[in-house]
């Protein structure tokens, strides 16, 4: 029900306030813009799920060799202790719990392309679990909200941009941005936790949760020792762990028997599946942010916040000027990349807006879009509190990003 109002919300403010511009302000050149927009939009769509497919095939091809060859269990059990308390209704053993931990793995490194096909595996093994298959358990949506709040240690692909538009240190922003984001992930366990009766206090979630905090402390101290080496620790860091899940899938499955390439063909045609099953719900919800964007209902806002900001006498106005990063986050991964390369156009690389732009970017996940690809992937129509819940971890990790940024920038 959830999503059914926000599709439908999204295309009436986008047709009322185009209507409105087309009778007060003869803006005739808007309804066309829109038209194009639907059209592009769903290519672009398509075009994503034809790229998706291809991890798709990759990444659940690697998994199914894990699978085969007991490596999944062997995950499962490191971190069924914490999981069998924030996913009481999962059975310790349950390959989902593999899945899981893969996924945020991947989430933690900034390897996107390899964290979507995992985490549309855990959903459909949490799926198998799930006894109202039209509505999203309790673990789901757990799992959904820990994974749109973006945990990001690495964010691989934040540097890139931030290299390539010319900053004279891409990586400057690497703690905000892990700052931001454990607050982010933080609020979101906290909403979930509240809302389905989880002790957190628990010994055994601040033993997991301590642990977790002296390891990013301990990195973060490296880097910050060592500034220089933080893009190359990123890249080093995040690829070997992945070559080395990979490799310790196959040596498993060698060790087993398994026959490696038989397995992967296998797990790659299930990604196949996914991947095609998926396309409805992503044109949908690419079509609807597209017609918010090319009527002009997110600039308005922008321009409308930044004259109130002005007006109660904030002289600090940066902020402003990245809120179309901030609307676009939880709407689209693409939308929000876009939003954050135009700032840095306009503003310069270094500049506290582009700063600030690329925290948020790398604050939270794109919520909108994930709970419609992950739950449109095992056919969730009822979505319960799970958008509720992902978007209050966005707007904490988005804040948390503007104060952050002020704190090391300003």
């Amino acid at each position: 029900m959830a999503l059914n109002r926000i599709f439908v919300g999204m295309f009436i403010i986008s047709i009322v306030v185009a209507a409105c511009k087309l009778i007060f302000w003869y803006d005739v050149n808007l309804m066309k813009g829109m038209i194009d927009s639907l059209s592009s939009s769903a290519k672009t769509g398509f075009e994503y799920a034809l790229f998706l497919t291809g991890t798709m095939c990759l990444w659940l091809g690697i998994m199914k060799v894990g699978e085969h060859g007991g490596s999944l269990k062997g995950l499962t059990r490191m971190v069924s202790p914490l999981f069998s308390r924030l996913f009481p209704s999962v059975p310790k053993d349950h390959p989902s719990i593999g899945s899981m931990m893969m996924n945020f793995s991947a989430n933690m490194l900034g390897l996107d392309n390899a964290a979507t096909p995992l985490g549309l595996k855990a959903m459909g093994e949490l799926q198998e679990l799930n006894t109202e298959k039209d509505k999203a358990s309790d673990a789901q949506i757990m799992f959904l909200v820990l994974n749109t709040s973006g945990l990001t240690i690495i964010p691989i692909s934040i540097f890139a941009y931030r290299s390539a538009g010319g900053a004279e240190s891409p990586t400057e922003i690497f703690l905000p941005i892990l700052i931001s984001t454990y607050f982010a992930t933080l609020a979101g366990l906290i909403f979930v936790a509240i809302r389905q009766r989880i002790n957190l206090f628990n010994k055994v979630v601040i033993a997991y949760v301590g642990t977790l905090t002296a390891l990013i402390c301990l990195l973060l101290y490296y880097v910050v020792m060592h500034p220089d080496q933080g893009e190359a620790i990123s890249i080093i860091v995040g690829g070997g762990i992945m070559f080395g899940i990979i490799l310790l899938f196959m040596i498993m499955a060698l060790r087993k028997k398994v026959n490696v390439y038989e397995s992967f063909i296998e797990g790659s045609k299930e990604g196949f599946e996914v991947a095609v099953s998926i396309i409805p719900y992503l044109i949908a919800m690419l079509v609807a942010i597209a017609l918010l964007r090319s009527s002009g209902v997110l600039g308005d806002v922008i321009e409308g916040m930044k004259w109130l900001v002005i007006q109660i006498g904030i002289t600090t106005t940066e902020w402003v000027d990245t809120l179309p990063v901030a609307f676009m986050k939880p709407l689209s991964g693409s939308g929000a990349r876009g939003a954050f390369l135009e700032i840095m156009n306009n503003f310069g690389p270094g500049s506290m807006q582009e700063r600030i732009a690329a925290t948020m970017q790398g604050s939270t996940d794109t919520t909108l879009f994930v709970v419609a690809v992950y739950f449109g992937s095992v056919g969730i129509k009822k979505a319960r509190y799970s958008v509720a819940a992902g978007l209050f971890a966005d707007l904490v990790g988005l804040i948390a990003a503007i104060f952050v940024s002020y704190i090391f920038f300003g």
